[in-house]
């Protein structure tokens, strides 16, 4: 970031089409968290009221997208609505035109696609947050449905749903991928995009440090907003007793099978067009779609080891650091949530510009950003888990003289495998699907999969692009289960 600060410039180089860029990303990241949190709050009340075969499946499936890579999600939404998709050849059929997916209402549809799921979890655990002992007395007290929302539900959703929405619009705020795939022209473009054609096609690197300075200073504000925003329910604490059974009416009844039946294909029908679409390619792949592979494959393994060692080291320094330093050191692990990857990519080709050609580190630079973009989850994940080790086992160690490599084998890592299992699978799986600094550095020797997608999806290689997207997601959803799967295989907490 000093580096990018440092070549902005004061910001004098941005054009009347940056500050046009600037608008439209906060427009469309507006337009995105509204809907997505608009449209999961009755959803997750649907789920929250309604007990029914597959909900825990479907729950857990509505986790996939967000490790879903980008560049397949967007394809998927492509199957359903774009120009030779389902819905166009079911309105074909009746006679009426066809509908374009290219443009703000596509970015936004592909956002709220991508969302709604993390907004739904969200507020799902509002719901469940809210103590029995509140909703037994609201039975004993025969509230209809309407008193229970002005009550008891409307207070917990002015606790959760602005973190939700501010969540999601940082979240909407560093999207490069949709733009790129949907963005539709200049009318179309975000603060991410700008970045990326002031860097690789007009080579103006002290345009592309302020628009990636400005980018910063959103995502800075969005992330401060977000820690601050959430308002106390009111509600107090409770005995974790399980909810009572509510009754309704068969009409509400109805009602939420119906929103929870709609989310369902909403999000799963693009998901199974990927699978059916791209299963007759999957052998046939050309030779550089399988290089590719294996360089997303080395540059994911490579982010998640790093990812867990900078996680452990900033996590034990943090326990060990006076109250003062701890805080710093927690604060600085989180940083990353108001960066995005094409802005630690700019600052670090600005870096290493003088001393190497950047595009011969593009693999390892592209790692080093992954890793670092993952560190704020890893961390979280990590930190509360090592607190809890050194508070239960920690004088028990000291006592019997065990330190070192032996006390972490020993003593912490068997308690720290699920919160590293997740964070190392969480950050696999993002780190295969991630297409933003690579698209600045690398060329098409040095293609990872999500560039090699890209350019089949530009060449309008249809059926090389859906085998591509299935192996993508093959690919990055085997690592996330590998490595949660090793996180809780024999874990002891």
């Amino acid at each position: 970031m000093g580096a990018v600060a440092l070549r902005a410039e004061g910001l004098t180089g941005l054009r009347a089409s940056d500050w046009a860029a600037v608008r439209f990303t906060l427009l469309q990241a507006l337009l995105s968290a509204l809907l997505s949190v608009a449209l999961a709050i009755p959803v997750a009340r649907a789920l929250a009221r309604r007990r029914f075969i597959g909900r825990g499946l479907l729950i857990t499936l509505m986790g996939a997208p967000f490790i879903l890579p980008t560049l397949v999600a967007v394809l998927g939404l492509l199957a359903v609505f774009g120009r030779s998709g389902l819905v166009n050849d079911v309105l074909g059929l009746v006679g009426l035109g066809p509908v374009n997916i290219y443009g703000l209402h596509g970015v936004v549809l592909a956002h709220v696609f991508y969302n709604l799921p993390l907004a739904v979890r969200i507020i799902l655990q509002g719901w469940a947050a809210i103590p029995s002992e509140r909703m037994r007395l609201a039975v004993s007290l025969g509230f209809s449905p309407t008193d229970r929302l002005r009550h008891l539900e409307a207070p917990m959703l002015r606790e959760v749903a602005p973190g939700a929405f501010l969540l999601v619009f940082l979240i909407c705020l560093t999207s490069f991928a949709v733009a790129l795939a949907l963005g539709g022209g200049p009318r179309a473009t975000t603060v991410e995009l700008a970045i990326y054609q002031a860097f690789r096609f007009d080579f103006d690197m002290g345009r592309a440090a302020a628009l990636a300075l400005v980018q910063f200073g959103l995502c800075l504000g969005a992330g401060v907003l977000a820690l601050r925003v959430a308002l106390p329910s009111g509600l107090g604490g409770g005995l974790d007793r399980p909810l009572p059974r509510m009754d309704y009416r068969a009409r509400a009844i109805w009602g939420d099978g119906v929103l929870i039946a709609l989310a369902a294909l909403f999000l799963l029908v693009p998901l199974a067009l990927i699978v059916l679409r791209g299963a007759p390619h999957l052998v046939s792949l050309p030779a550089p779609v399988w290089q590719a592979t294996m360089r997303s494959l080395w540059v994911a393994l490579g982010a998640t080891v790093l990812t867990l060692s900078f996680a452990l080291v900033l996590a034990h320094a943090i326990l060990a650091l006076p109250r003062f330093g701890a805080a710093a050191l927690e604060w600085l692990g989180l940083a990353a949530l108001a960066a995005s990857p094409l802005v630690i990519g700019t600052g670090l080709f600005l870096i290493l510009r003088p001393i190497a050609d950047p595009r011969d580190m593009a693999l390892a630079v592209t790692m080093l950003v992954n890793a670092g973009l993952a560190l704020p989850f890893a961390l979280r994940l990590i930190l509360p888990a090592l607190r809890d080790v050194a508070a239960t086992q920690g004088r028990l160690a000291t006592s019997i003289g065990l330190h070192g490599a032996a006390r972490f084998r020993l003593v912490t890592l068997p308690r720290l495998r699920r919160p590293m299992g997740f964070a190392a699978g969480l950050t696999a799986a993002l780190s295969m699907g991630d297409l933003g600094v690579i698209l600045l550095f690398a060329d098409a020797e040095r293609a990872t999969l999500p560039m090699q997608l890209y350019r089949l999806m530009q060449a309008y290689r249809q059926d090389d692009a859906a085998g591509a997207a299935l192996l993508l997601l093959l690919a990055s959803l085997a690592l996330f289960w590998a490595f949660d799967k090793w996180g809780r295989s024999d874990a002891t907490a």
